[in-house]
């Protein structure tokens, strides 16, 4: 490294806010800003947003970075972006096309989380095709070769119009720089991309299966060369053509060349910006240390991370995917669909919620502060906090399931409610869905170690890194360790490591992880009793999902 003043610029974008932030050259931040995106939800299970919005949102938020940092546009050696893996609609002139039962042009992104395809993943899944191998066994409705279909189907018209699909983070990168090279890590992830097969096309890594688009119905994207879904793929941190053009400079307040890497999926940054931490140098002895981590980047949703030196096949888990995260190694990709928006959700729905959050605005805390600081007073006669929920058991599949049981029609389930809504009532509930939300991660983890996989350790970024009770609940739950990063926004160091590679300040992303990336605070988990007590915890987990399973085959079946 010659450039000890320059700067690394990561843009996130996740489903609420778009976020940049400055990293300097040993991976500390020094200047951050956000900027909330709009969504519409015109039906239920439609989520939608504006791709205008959203790239005014990440302009915004890379001025108020540059301004907190006090940092001239010369000092930034090169820009990643992530974003979610939401589906933009645009015609050939890059300009939005509708995909909304609303008409609305503006409203031209369907949102990752949005569950109107789900009729069409369960006929792709019907066909049992060989590229669903490497989804986990099962397309999830959150993909995107569902949404298309339902686009294709239910909005011919749109699907007409609109000359190019992107996964948003490449919709980026595109506005960016104008090169519509695709990442190996959404297409591989998310659009059945074969990253690991020879490739078909020059300059391309892997290759699309015809026989895939045909089968379900879309094989004019075969016919058209898939022009329209991506022509040249190429790996995370590369850097586009000739860097930020003159426009989309002018707009961020940067250097037009400043140099771009080729983009990711926001959760597979955080494991970009997590799982480096310590690695080492040896790429077999860093194989064995990641077969034993776990990167779990939480949000709105959370997603699962593990990587292994060849393809791991794990039911219900998605992948594996080839090169889609750590350069040359596989991915293997669990999550759950409602974590933090599954809390959120049960916090403010509740009857105690207003005057306790009356309450928090009041003394200056937030409502989580008042209700983890309401759980130790509770707790204070029991052997252990986690004991408070013994007749409270919360299943958390409110938005389904994404693995291991990769099935979206699945629902939330609560049992031993009362016929009281106090603050304390609150509490207890809160700490339950924490605890599930938990025994979702240790679920995730019993399918890959059946796999091959020892996982011990779990590396944790995103908004529940800041709350002790999920913290604890997790290690206690799942037996695991937990390890914090030292910088906290791993997510967008993640990105800005991709602005690194693309730099050429280091010779890979590999190698940018390991100087940019550090362990920080790390919790070991409780043993004795508090091991016991998850243990039933999880077979009452297990039990949840079976009644479930019982309701719905006697209600569909109620004179057998």
């Amino acid at each position: 490294m010659t450039q000890t003043d320059g700067l690394y610029l990561g843009v996130d974008v996740g489903t609420g806010s778009a976020r940049a932030g400055l990293f300097d050259t040993q991976g500390k931040m020094v200047g951050m800003g956000v900027r909330e995106i709009r969504s519409w939800r015109p039906q239920a299970d439609f989520v939608e947003q504006s791709s205008a919005d959203i790239w005014d949102s990440c302009c915004a938020a890379v001025a108020a970075a540059m301004a907190a940092a006090g940092a001239g546009p010369e000092q930034v050696r090169g820009v990643g972006f992530d974003a979610t893996c939401s589906l933009v609609a645009v015609d050939d002139d890059h300009r939005p096309v509708s995909v909304s039962p609303d008409g609305r042009d503006d409203q031209n992104v369907i949102v990752w989380m949005d569950h109107r395809a789900i009729d069409q993943a369960d006929r792709i899944n019907a066909t049992g095709h060989e590229v669903l191998k490497y989804v986990g066994g099962t397309i999830s409705p959150e993909m995107e070769a569902p949404k298309l279909l339902w686009l294709r189907e239910r909005m011919p018209e749109s699907w007409t119009r609109a000359r190019r699909f992107y996964d948003l983070p490449d919709f980026l990168t595109y506005r960016a720089t104008c090169d519509e090279t695709r990442s190996l890590c959404s297409t591989v992830c998310k659009w059945t991309y074969q990253g690991h097969e020879e490739p078909s096309a020059e300059g391309s890594l892997g290759r699309w299966d015809d026989s895939f688009w045909r089968q379900i119905g879309l094989g004019e994207l075969v016919d058209e060369g898939y022009r329209r879904i991506g022509t040249r793929v190429r790996p995370m941190g590369e850097p586009l053509g000739q860097g930020l053009s003159e426009l989309s400079a002018r707009e961020l307040g940067l250097n037009a060349g400043t140099a771009v890497g080729v983009s990711i999926i926001d959760a597979h940054a955080g494991g970009v910006g997590l799982l480096g931490a310590g690695l080492d140098a040896d790429p077999g002895q860093a194989a064995e240390q990641l077969r034993h981590r776990l990167a779990l980047i939480g949000g709105t949703s959370s997603c699962h991370m593990a990587a292994s030196p060849g393809p791991t096949f794990v039911p219900g888990v998605w992948g594996p995917y080839f090169s889609a995260m750590i350069p040359g190694m596989w991915l293997s990709e669990g999550g759950q669909s409602a974590t933090g928006s599954l809390i959120d959700h049960v916090v403010f729905g509740h009857q105690a919620a207003a005057e306790l959050g009356q309450q928090a605005q009041s003394q200056g805390k937030t409502i989580y502060q008042l209700l983890n600081e309401r759980l130790t007073v509770l707790a204070a006669d029991e052997p252990f906090a986690a004991k408070l929920t013994e007749q409270l058991h919360v299943l958390p599949y409110f938005h389904g399931n994404r693995s291991p049981r990769a099935d979206p029609t699945l629902r939330g389930m609560v049992s031993g409610l009362k016929l009281s809504g106090t603050a304390d009532d609150l509490a207890v509930l809160y700490l339950a869905t924490i605890q599930a939300i938990a025994h979702g991660t240790r679920h995730i983890i019993a399918a890959l170690n059946a796999q091959g996989f020892d996982i011990d350790t779990l590396y944790l970024c995103g908004g529940g890194t800041k709350n002790p009770v999920f913290l604890r609940e997790h290690a206690d739950a799942t037996g695991c360790q937990i390890v914090l990063p030292q910088e906290p926004e791993a997510v967008l160091l993640g990105a800005a490591i991709l602005g690194a590679a693309a730099s050429g300040d280091f010779g890979s992303v590999t190698e940018a992880m390991g100087a940019l990336s550090a362990a920080g605070q790390s919790i070991a988990p409780a043993g004795g009793d508090t091991a016991r007590y998850h243990q039933a915890k999880h077979r009452v987990f297990q039990r949840m999902h079976a009644d479930q399973l019982a309701y719905e085959e006697l209600m569909t079946h109620p004179n057998r």
